[in-house]
């Protein structure tokens, strides 16, 4: 049984920094892509980053240049390190993997504030 289990969130001010790891468990296959959603009260789940096992990466235009994510294949984990933190960033964000033929995983979410 795969299973993700996030880390990492919290309360930061405005400008400040956060970063979010995720570690998969129960397999030792390679997802094919990993990375990480949102999702602010009253508003739809969207993609924040993403990266494959190639290491090619994807990110929301809201968050170029500010988040960098990452994994490690050997250690099927996940990591987004956040910067310049807006009020806007404000989220429950949840870690996602996917595997060939199988439905996709998701974390149980950790919540992001981002206020003064």
């Amino acid at each position: 049984q795969v299973q993700l289990v996030e880390s990492g969130g919290g309360l930061v001010q405005p400008g400040g920094s956060l970063r979010l790891s995720c570690a998969a468990s129960g397999t030792t296959r390679i997802f094919n892509s990993m990375g990480w959603y949102r999702q602010a009260p009253g508003q739809r789940r969207e993609l924040v980053a993403s990266i494959t096992s190639g290491r090619r990466t994807n990110y929301a235009d809201s968050v170029k240049g500010r988040f960098t994510i990452s994994r490690d294949n050997a250690k099927n984990t996940v990591i987004v390190l956040m910067n310049s933190l807006k009020p806007e960033d404000t989220a429950v964000y949840y870690c996602y993997a996917d595997l060939p033929y199988s439905p996709t995983y998701w974390g149980q979410g950790t919540q992001v504030t981002v206020s003064s």
